[in-house]
């Protein structure tokens, strides 16, 4: 894909590293929430809170960024490294989950506006933790629609869900990890492209 080997390299990622780069770092989010006295409800509802703000992230970043293009050349070009080599190689299990040093300035980024809305580590935390487990959920459920046999009603409702996207609807099925806001949206996936 890259000219460059040392570009190459690194636009590959194995699908275990986001979970051995983020789930220490979320656990010791929740260690700090716990030290800080952190009213527990207020703890819970603020990580439920991210859990649910991810999956409307997971969506607008799919829907909006991933799928962004224009008949420029550079714009297709930005299009294809972003997301469209995932649609023309869906089944490249090293391009299934975002690669590091995507998804760290983009935690970086996410961790400031929560901290800077919230005013502070207090809410910030909790909030970003559960936002962060939403993420992680996301590339787990990504990786193992595309690799494992579903076996579950809603694992294959999910898988289906995706794959419609993939061969016949790019205009719809948003959602990764959940449909609800691509029913919220109205851009559920067509069985057959129109």
């Amino acid at each position: 894909m890259f000219e460059s080997d040392f570009i190459e390299r690194f636009s590959r990622i194995h699908p275990a590293t986001p979970f051995v780069a983020y789930v220490p770092m979320v656990l010791y989010l929740f260690y700090r929430t716990y030290a800080r006295q952190t009213p527990a409800l207020a703890a819970v509802g603020l990580v439920l809170g991210g859990i649910f703000l991810w999956s409307l992230a997971e969506y607008l970043l799919h829907r909006w960024v991933f799928h962004w293009t224009g008949p420029e050349k550079w714009k297709q070009r930005v299009h294809f490294l972003l997301h469209g080599v995932h649609h023309d190689f869906p089944n490249d299990k090293d391009r299934l989950v975002m690669p590091l040093g995507a998804s760290l300035p983009m935690a970086v980024i996410f961790y400031s506006l929560f901290y800077f809305l919230l005013g502070g580590v207090t809410w910030a935390e909790p909030l970003y933790a559960g936002f962060t487990i939403g993420y992680l959920c996301y590339d787990g459920t990504h990786f193992a629609v595309h690799h494992f046999k579903q076996t579950t009603s809603v694992g294959k409702w999910i898988k289906k869900h995706h794959m419609v996207h993939h061969f016949a609807d790019h205009e719809g099925g948003f959602g990764v990890s959940s449909p609800l806001w691509d029913v919220v949206f109205r851009t559920m996936p067509k069985k057959k492209a129109a």
